[in-house]
Protein backbone atom coordinates (compact mmCIF):
# COMPACT_ATOMS: atom_id res chain seq x y z
CA UNK A 1 0.00 0.00 0.00
CA UNK A 2 3.06 2.48 0.87
CA UNK A 3 4.31 1.34 -2.27
CA UNK A 4 1.43 2.55 -4.84
CA UNK A 5 1.23 6.00 -2.77
CA UNK A 6 4.76 6.39 -3.37
CA UNK A 7 4.05 5.72 -6.98
CA UNK A 8 1.11 7.77 -7.32
CA UNK A 9 3.04 10.63 -5.61
CA UNK A 10 5.69 10.12 -8.31
CA UNK A 11 3.23 10.34 -10.98
CA UNK A 12 1.60 13.52 -9.48
CA UNK A 13 5.33 15.32 -9.51
CA UNK A 14 6.04 13.83 -12.81
CA UNK A 15 2.73 15.45 -13.90
CA UNK A 16 3.15 18.55 -12.23
CA UNK A 17 6.84 18.88 -13.09
CA UNK A 18 5.94 18.36 -16.93
CA UNK A 19 2.73 20.72 -17.09
CA UNK A 20 4.79 23.85 -15.74
CA UNK A 21 8.87 23.42 -16.72
CA UNK A 22 8.19 21.00 -20.32
CA UNK A 23 5.26 21.83 -21.67
CA UNK A 24 3.40 25.11 -22.18
CA UNK A 25 0.36 26.47 -23.85
CA UNK A 26 -0.45 29.49 -26.09
CA UNK A 27 -3.78 31.12 -26.04
CA UNK A 28 -5.82 31.99 -29.01
CA UNK A 29 -5.37 35.88 -27.92
CA UNK A 30 -1.30 35.39 -27.30
CA UNK A 31 2.10 35.00 -29.08
CA UNK A 32 5.13 34.02 -27.27
CA UNK A 33 8.84 34.28 -27.67
CA UNK A 34 11.08 31.58 -26.00
CA UNK A 35 14.36 32.70 -24.69
CA UNK A 36 17.05 30.37 -23.87
CA UNK A 37 19.70 31.89 -21.21
CA UNK A 38 18.76 35.43 -22.45
CA UNK A 39 18.76 34.67 -26.14
CA UNK A 40 15.05 34.36 -28.05
CA UNK A 41 14.89 31.14 -29.56
CA UNK A 42 11.75 30.50 -31.01
CA UNK A 43 8.22 32.55 -32.05
CA UNK A 44 4.65 30.96 -31.46
CA UNK A 45 2.29 32.81 -32.92
CA UNK A 46 -0.30 29.89 -33.33
CA UNK A 47 -2.53 29.11 -30.17
CA UNK A 48 -1.74 25.38 -29.07
CA UNK A 49 0.23 23.50 -26.85
CA UNK A 50 4.17 23.23 -26.49
CA UNK A 51 7.05 22.02 -25.44
CA UNK A 52 10.43 23.36 -24.02
CA UNK A 53 13.91 22.56 -22.28
CA UNK A 54 13.00 22.93 -18.49
CA UNK A 55 15.34 25.08 -16.63
CA UNK A 56 17.06 26.84 -19.97
CA UNK A 57 14.38 27.86 -21.75
CA UNK A 58 11.86 30.95 -20.54
CA UNK A 59 8.37 31.65 -22.46
CA UNK A 60 7.53 35.72 -22.45
CA UNK A 61 3.78 36.09 -23.60
CA UNK A 62 2.14 39.29 -25.52
CA UNK A 63 -0.72 40.44 -26.74
CA UNK A 64 -1.87 39.38 -30.30
CA UNK A 65 -5.08 41.92 -29.72
CA UNK A 66 -5.37 45.40 -30.66
CA UNK A 67 -4.05 47.71 -27.91
CA UNK A 68 -4.80 51.15 -27.20
CA UNK A 69 -2.35 54.12 -26.59
CA UNK A 70 -3.78 57.12 -25.42
CA UNK A 71 -1.10 59.63 -26.36
CA UNK A 72 -0.58 63.15 -24.08
CA UNK A 73 -2.11 66.08 -25.00
CA UNK A 74 0.03 67.87 -27.64
CA UNK A 75 0.45 71.98 -27.86
CA UNK A 76 0.95 72.37 -32.08
CA UNK A 77 1.58 75.86 -34.33
CA UNK A 78 -0.61 75.94 -37.31
CA UNK A 79 0.96 77.50 -40.37
CA UNK A 80 -1.02 80.16 -39.58
CA UNK A 81 0.27 80.73 -36.22
CA UNK A 82 -2.78 79.25 -34.16
CA UNK A 83 -1.74 77.26 -31.57
CA UNK A 84 -3.58 74.12 -30.86
CA UNK A 85 -3.76 71.78 -27.95
CA UNK A 86 -4.24 67.88 -29.81
CA UNK A 87 -5.46 65.18 -27.75
CA UNK A 88 -4.85 61.86 -30.43
CA UNK A 89 -5.19 58.11 -29.58
CA UNK A 90 -4.03 55.34 -31.61
CA UNK A 91 -4.58 51.50 -31.69
CA UNK A 92 -1.86 49.46 -32.76
CA UNK A 93 -1.00 45.41 -32.49
CA UNK A 94 2.04 43.45 -32.08
CA UNK A 95 2.59 41.92 -35.62
CA UNK A 96 6.16 40.32 -34.55
CA UNK A 97 6.82 39.98 -31.44
CA UNK A 98 10.56 38.50 -32.05
CA UNK A 99 11.11 42.24 -33.01
CA UNK A 100 9.11 43.71 -30.44
CA UNK A 101 11.17 41.54 -27.33
CA UNK A 102 14.21 42.58 -29.18
CA UNK A 103 13.69 46.51 -29.52
CA UNK A 104 11.05 47.39 -26.58
CA UNK A 105 11.00 44.37 -24.48
CA UNK A 106 7.52 45.22 -23.33
CA UNK A 107 4.57 46.66 -23.60
CA UNK A 108 5.16 50.33 -21.24
CA UNK A 109 8.76 51.19 -23.37
CA UNK A 110 6.36 50.43 -26.21
CA UNK A 111 3.83 52.59 -25.50
CA UNK A 112 6.41 55.27 -24.43
CA UNK A 113 8.43 54.56 -28.06
CA UNK A 114 4.91 54.90 -29.72
CA UNK A 115 3.59 57.76 -28.24
CA UNK A 116 6.78 59.96 -29.48
CA UNK A 117 6.56 58.84 -32.52
CA UNK A 118 2.74 59.48 -32.69
CA UNK A 119 3.32 63.20 -31.29
CA UNK A 120 6.33 63.90 -33.65
CA UNK A 121 4.12 63.17 -36.97
CA UNK A 122 0.93 65.03 -34.93
CA UNK A 123 3.92 68.05 -35.04
CA UNK A 124 5.17 67.64 -37.97
CA UNK A 125 1.73 67.32 -40.29
CA UNK A 126 -0.29 69.90 -38.57
CA UNK A 127 2.29 72.50 -38.63
CA UNK A 128 1.67 72.48 -42.60
CA UNK A 129 -1.79 72.64 -42.44
CA UNK A 130 -4.30 75.97 -41.47
CA UNK A 131 -6.52 76.00 -37.94
CA UNK A 132 -9.50 76.10 -40.10
CA UNK A 133 -8.15 72.59 -42.09
CA UNK A 134 -7.67 71.04 -38.96
CA UNK A 135 -11.22 72.07 -37.67
CA UNK A 136 -12.82 71.23 -41.17
CA UNK A 137 -13.66 68.17 -43.10
CA UNK A 138 -9.77 67.60 -44.10
CA UNK A 139 -9.39 66.34 -40.85
CA UNK A 140 -9.90 62.55 -41.57
CA UNK A 141 -7.55 63.12 -44.64
CA UNK A 142 -4.95 63.92 -41.82
CA UNK A 143 -4.98 61.33 -39.40
CA UNK A 144 -4.63 58.56 -42.83
CA UNK A 145 -1.36 60.44 -43.09
CA UNK A 146 -0.72 60.52 -39.37
CA UNK A 147 -1.19 56.86 -39.01
CA UNK A 148 0.76 55.79 -41.93
CA UNK A 149 3.77 57.82 -40.90
CA UNK A 150 3.99 56.31 -37.32
CA UNK A 151 2.76 53.02 -38.84
CA UNK A 152 6.02 53.43 -41.07
CA UNK A 153 7.97 53.72 -37.89
CA UNK A 154 6.17 51.82 -36.05
CA UNK A 155 7.21 48.68 -37.81
CA UNK A 156 10.71 49.10 -37.13
CA UNK A 157 8.95 47.94 -32.97
CA UNK A 158 7.36 44.54 -34.33
CA UNK A 159 4.18 46.84 -33.57
CA UNK A 160 1.56 47.81 -36.55
CA UNK A 161 -0.36 50.96 -36.28
CA UNK A 162 -4.48 50.07 -37.18
CA UNK A 163 -5.72 53.54 -36.28
CA UNK A 164 -5.15 57.00 -35.19
CA UNK A 165 -7.55 59.42 -34.33
CA UNK A 166 -7.74 63.38 -33.23
CA UNK A 167 -10.36 63.21 -30.58
CA UNK A 168 -9.80 67.08 -29.85
CA UNK A 169 -8.00 70.11 -31.57
CA UNK A 170 -8.95 72.84 -29.81
CA UNK A 171 -7.21 76.13 -28.63
CA UNK A 172 -5.47 77.06 -25.30
CA UNK A 173 -7.92 78.29 -22.97
CA UNK A 174 -6.50 81.54 -22.67
CA UNK A 175 -6.72 82.08 -26.36
CA UNK A 176 -9.96 80.46 -26.64
CA UNK A 177 -11.47 83.09 -24.37
CA UNK A 178 -9.61 86.10 -26.00
CA UNK A 179 -11.03 84.62 -29.46
CA UNK A 180 -14.69 84.26 -27.34
CA UNK A 181 -14.19 87.57 -26.17
CA UNK A 182 -13.43 89.02 -29.59
CA UNK A 183 -16.66 87.55 -31.12
CA UNK A 184 -18.59 88.75 -28.76
CA UNK A 185 -17.32 92.08 -28.79
CA UNK A 186 -17.30 91.55 -33.00
CA UNK A 187 -21.44 90.54 -32.24
CA UNK A 188 -22.20 93.09 -30.35
CA UNK A 189 -20.98 96.13 -33.01
CA UNK A 190 -22.76 94.12 -35.60
CA UNK A 191 -25.87 94.29 -33.39
CA UNK A 192 -25.55 97.70 -32.21
CA UNK A 193 -24.49 98.47 -36.59
CA UNK A 194 -27.95 96.99 -37.14
CA UNK A 195 -29.78 98.66 -34.39
CA UNK A 196 -28.34 101.75 -35.84
CA UNK A 197 -29.95 101.03 -39.33
CA UNK A 198 -33.11 100.05 -38.18
CA UNK A 199 -33.50 103.25 -35.90
CA UNK A 200 -32.56 105.12 -39.60
CA UNK A 201 -35.08 103.39 -41.52
CA UNK A 202 -37.17 104.21 -38.37
CA UNK A 203 -36.88 107.78 -38.47
CA UNK A 204 -36.96 108.16 -42.67
CA UNK A 205 -40.48 106.01 -42.67
CA UNK A 206 -41.97 108.23 -39.98
CA UNK A 207 -40.42 111.73 -41.59
CA UNK A 208 -41.89 110.21 -44.45
CA UNK A 209 -45.56 109.67 -43.16
CA UNK A 210 -44.76 113.10 -41.51
CA UNK A 211 -44.55 114.35 -44.91
CA UNK A 212 -47.30 112.42 -46.58
CA UNK A 213 -49.88 113.50 -43.68
CA UNK A 214 -49.17 117.06 -43.75
CA UNK A 215 -49.50 117.34 -48.00
CA UNK A 216 -53.07 115.10 -47.30
CA UNK A 217 -54.31 117.90 -44.58
CA UNK A 218 -52.93 120.78 -46.94
CA UNK A 219 -54.43 119.46 -49.77
CA UNK A 220 -57.62 119.04 -47.84
CA UNK A 221 -57.40 122.31 -46.02
CA UNK A 222 -57.08 123.95 -49.91
CA UNK A 223 -59.91 121.78 -50.89
CA UNK A 224 -62.04 123.19 -47.79
CA UNK A 225 -60.98 126.54 -48.16
CA UNK A 226 -62.12 126.35 -52.16
CA UNK A 227 -65.57 124.96 -50.96
CA UNK A 228 -65.71 127.61 -48.30
CA UNK A 229 -65.24 130.18 -50.84
CA UNK A 230 -67.09 128.85 -52.77
CA UNK A 231 -69.76 128.57 -50.66
CA UNK A 232 -69.57 132.09 -49.17
CA UNK A 233 -69.67 133.36 -52.56
CA UNK A 234 -72.70 131.41 -53.50
CA UNK A 235 -74.30 132.50 -50.15
CA UNK A 236 -73.17 136.39 -51.05
CA UNK A 237 -74.75 136.20 -54.60
CA UNK A 238 -77.73 134.80 -53.16
CA UNK A 239 -77.90 137.31 -50.66
CA UNK A 240 -77.22 140.30 -53.75
CA UNK A 241 -79.66 138.76 -55.89
CA UNK A 242 -82.31 138.93 -53.04
CA UNK A 243 -81.15 142.36 -52.24
CA UNK A 244 -81.76 143.19 -55.54
CA UNK A 245 -84.82 142.29 -55.59
CA UNK A 246 -86.12 143.68 -52.43
CA UNK A 247 -83.84 145.85 -50.38
CA UNK A 248 -86.12 146.87 -47.91
CA UNK A 249 -87.03 143.54 -46.73
CA UNK A 250 -83.02 142.23 -47.15
CA UNK A 251 -82.19 145.55 -44.71
CA UNK A 252 -85.07 145.13 -42.87
CA UNK A 253 -83.71 141.22 -42.26
CA UNK A 254 -80.25 141.95 -41.48
CA UNK A 255 -81.58 144.74 -39.07
CA UNK A 256 -82.86 141.66 -37.30
CA UNK A 257 -79.83 139.74 -37.40
CA UNK A 258 -77.84 142.27 -35.77
CA UNK A 259 -80.85 142.65 -33.01
CA UNK A 260 -80.49 138.96 -32.60
CA UNK A 261 -76.51 138.83 -32.10
CA UNK A 262 -76.36 142.44 -29.85
CA UNK A 263 -79.50 141.88 -27.75
CA UNK A 264 -78.71 137.89 -27.08
CA UNK A 265 -77.41 137.96 -23.81
CA UNK A 266 -79.91 139.08 -20.78
CA UNK A 267 -77.68 141.75 -19.21
CA UNK A 268 -77.33 143.23 -22.62
CA UNK A 269 -76.48 147.15 -21.87
CA UNK A 270 -76.47 149.18 -24.67
CA UNK A 271 -75.71 152.86 -24.22
CA UNK A 272 -76.98 154.67 -28.03
CA UNK A 273 -78.98 157.72 -28.81
CA UNK A 274 -82.34 157.41 -29.55
CA UNK A 275 -82.19 158.50 -33.06
CA UNK A 276 -79.08 156.20 -34.14
CA UNK A 277 -80.44 154.59 -37.43
CA UNK A 278 -79.97 150.79 -35.21
CA UNK A 279 -83.07 151.70 -33.78
CA UNK A 280 -84.77 152.63 -37.13
CA UNK A 281 -86.74 149.69 -36.91
CA UNK A 282 -88.36 150.28 -33.33
CA UNK A 283 -89.67 153.83 -34.40
CA UNK A 284 -93.39 154.90 -35.51
CA UNK A 285 -93.61 156.12 -38.78
CA UNK A 286 -92.34 156.73 -41.92
CA UNK A 287 -89.53 154.31 -42.25
CA UNK A 288 -89.85 152.48 -39.02
CA UNK A 289 -91.43 149.39 -38.21
CA UNK A 290 -91.85 146.18 -39.83
CA UNK A 291 -92.59 146.95 -43.68
CA UNK A 292 -94.95 145.66 -45.69
CA UNK A 293 -95.14 142.34 -47.55
CA UNK A 294 -94.03 142.31 -50.77
CA UNK A 295 -96.63 141.47 -53.37
CA UNK A 296 -96.98 138.50 -54.46
CA UNK A 297 -94.88 137.60 -58.19
CA UNK A 298 -97.36 137.77 -61.17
Amino acid sequence: MRTVLIGFALLLGSLFFLWNFVFYTVDQTEQAVVVQLGNPVDTVKEPGLYMRIPFLQNVIYFEKRVLALDAPSEEVTSMDQKRLVVDAFARYRIVDPLKFYQTVNNVNQAEQRLSAILNSNIRVTLAGRTFQAVLSGQRAELMRIIREQTNAEALTLGIEVVDVRIRRADLPQANSQAIFNRMRTDRQREAADIRAKGDQASQEIKSEADKQATIIVAEAQKTADIMRGEGDGERNRIFAEAFSKDPSFFEFYRSMQAYAAAMGSSDTTMVLSPDSAFFQYFKAGAGGGVPAAAPAPQ
